[in-house]
Order: structure tokens, then C-alpha cells, then sequence
């Protein structure tokens, strides 16, 4: 199929997926919200304001312009914050073929409607392209991945050939890609896990260890995986990279904005100060309303997400989260069950 790839979002994680892209010789666009990120990337090669660390690929254009980067394109990667991926995208229809393709890779969970990004994916697109609609997720830094780390994420989708085609097609030596077919449970895997970071965040700036951070990624992994079975995805797909692997890597890991938000939370700063200092979207924040709706309305308990939402929009101070967790009723410990 002939045609560029329009990758919508220069964020570090598309321009990431972009620059990936065009080094394996793809024709890219990539769509800038900020007119002057695009400048600098066509100027200096470089997006001063998201990833400034990495040189880009020669080849990669930038637009600030969503028709140059969208009209006529084999395919879309849609990299927006989740929250405005409908709009986005919306803006885009007008302009996409009928027989490309769209790669969402963003994480989050629309939080007036509680809509995960593949039914907002078919709410949005035609018919003919939200068929065509595939999902990656896993655990992947845009940093790490832009410096060439080994790193191994999950390409779901609903048509087995696509998944394979665009496997091939962002598959490189350093990004390995799984396909996989539970879309539900890869996109839901990808969102929640950003809460469960926000809590072990809060865990490290009250000063606890690795015992305490081990529990949260545990018990936060059954939590997740209790919501998506009653929204419909597998459990073992909570177990893979896009579950499992995703959730331990935002746990842990230092570049991790949501895990951030939750240091400082800790530490007693207010969440407004927090996110006023932030350049790039904590999608844990947003995600935590939305997840805690869910469990209400799927009658699923989830403690942890439960506390987290206290914390960011009840005043709950983090110490008194900590001890309404650890002081809830003794239960057996059931994979799947109540905890």
C-alpha cells in the first residue's frame, strides 16, 4: 500500500515511534500540536521541548498542520494524551483513506464517559478504518526506546494478518513486537497500571521499601485483572507485557511521570503544584477517576485505586491511606477474587 505514515502526537512517546519509523526508511509525518515543536524538528532535528536528548532521522517530517499529516497516509498512529484523542482523531477522519490502518498507542480511559481508546477508535473512525484498528501497549520508556534499549511491547488487534503486518512493520532489532488478540485487556493493562504507579510513588516519597512496593505491584496486578475480566478481557493477559510487564516497569522505574506525581504526593506537595510543574501529561490522574467509576459500576473492588483516588481528590492524606489498606478486613489471597 503506497502512502506515507502519519503519526499524530510529538509527545517523547511519538515522536519515539516516529523516528523509529523513519530510521527504518518509512516515509513519517508527524503532527504537533505546538507549531513550534514541529519547527524545531524540521530545523534542528530535534523536539526541544519532549525529547530533547535524541537526534532525528533526517527523513522525519514534522507538521503542525493535521491534512499535511493525515491526507493520503497508509496508516495512522495515533500517540495523542488520551483525553483529547477523540477530538483529534475526529479532526483527522475527514481526511484518512478508507483502507488505512490506525495504531493507537496512547494509555488512558475517557473520563466522562468511561470509554476505553478502542471504543472511542470505533465510535470516531469509519467503519471500514476502526476495523483495521490495532492497539500497542507494553512496557517501553520513550527515552530508552529512542536510545535503542532492547525493549519488548504487545500489538493487539482483531485482525490476525494486520497484527502481523504491523508487526513487521515497527519490529526492529532493539523493539521486539508480540501480537496478541485480547484488545480489552492490553488497552486496560496499559491505563490502569499508571494508577497503581501513582500509589507506589506515594509509597516511596512516605519513605517505605521494596517490601511495600512488591505488595502495591501485587495486589495492584490482581486489581487490575479483577476489572478487566468483568469488562471482558482474559485473564492472562494481565500476566504478559501489557499487564505484568507495563505495571512493573511504572512501579519502578525512574523516568515513570505517574510513579513521579506519586513521590511528591507522598512528600506531602499538593497535587496542583505537582502537575502545574509538569510539561507532559501524568495520565494516572485522569485514569484514577475513570477507574474508580468502573469498579463502581462493574461492583468490583479495588482498594488500592480506591485509596488513590482518595488522595488525589477527597484531601485522603497519603499516611491515612496507607492504614486504611493495611487495616482492612483479613482475607484469604484469591488471583481474580476480592482483597
Amino acid at each position: 500500500m503506497n502512502g506515507h505514515i502519519g503519526v499524530l502526537g510529538a509527545g517523547s512517546w511519538g515522536t519515539t515511534l516516529a523516528n523509529l519509523l523513519a530510521k527504518k526508511g518509512e516515509d513519517v509525518v508527524l503532527w504537533a500540536y505546538e507549531g513550534e515543536v514541529a519547527e524545531a524538528i524540521n530545523r534542528e532535528r530535534r523536539n526541544l521541548l519532549y525529547l530533547p536528548q535524541i537526534q532525528l532521522a533526517p527523513t522525519l517530517r514534522a507538521t503542525a498542520d493535521i491534512v499535511e499529516a493525515t491526507h493520503g497516509a497508509r496508516g495512522v498512529v495515533s500517540v495523542s494524551p488520551s483525553h483529547v484523542v477523540r477530538r483529534v482523531l475526529g479532526d483527522a477522519v475527514p481526511f484518512l483513506r478508507r483502507d488505512a490502518w490506525v495504531v493507537s498507542a496512547s494509555k488512558g480511559i475517557e473520563t466522562d464517559t468511561l470509554a476505553t481508546l478502542d471504543q472511542v477508535l470505533a465510535e470516531v473512525l469509519p467503519p471500514p478504518v476502526a476495523a483495521r484498528a490495532a492497539f500497542l501497549s507494553g512496557p517501553s520508556f520513550a527515552l530508552e526506546v529512542a536510545q535503542e534499549h532492547p525493549t519488548a511491547v504487545t500489538l493487539a488487534a482483531r485482525d490476525a494478518s494486520l497484527a502481523r503486518q504491523l508487526q513487521g512493520l515497527f519490529q526492529t532489532p532493539y523493539f521486539r513486537v508480540y501480537t496478541h488478540h485480547d484488545i480489552r485487556g492490553v488497552e486496560l493493562g496499559g491505563a490502569l497500571k499508571n494508577v497503581i504507579a501513582i500509589a507506589a510513588g506515594v509509597a516511596d516519597g512516605l519513605g517505605f521499601g521494596h517490601n511495600t512496593r512488591a505488595a502495591l505491584i501485587t495486589r495492584g496486578l490482581a486489581e487490575i485483572a479483577r476489572l478487566g475480566v468483568a469488562m471482558g478481557a482474559e485473564a492472562s493477559t494481565f500476566a504478559g507485557l501489557a499487564g505484568l510487564g507495563d505495571l512493573v516497569l511504572t512501579c519502578t522505574g525512574p523516568l515513570s511521570r505517574n510513579r513521579a506525581v506519586g513521590v511528591e504526593l507522598g512528600r506531602g506537595r499538593p497535587l496542583e503544584d505537582i502537575l502545574r510543574g509538569m510539561i507532559m501529561v501524568a495520565e494516572g490522574v485522569r485514569t484514577a477517576q475513570a477507574a474508580h467509576a468502573l469498579a463502581r459500576r462493574h461492583g468490583v473492588e479495588m482498594p488500592i485505586t480506591a485509596e488513590v483516588y482518595a488522595i488525589l481528590f477527597e484531601g485522603r492524606s497519603p499516611r491515612a491511606a496507607v492504614e486504611s489498606l493495611m487495616l482492612r478486613e483479613p482475607k484469604a489471597e484469591r488471583w481474580g477474587g476480592s482483597t
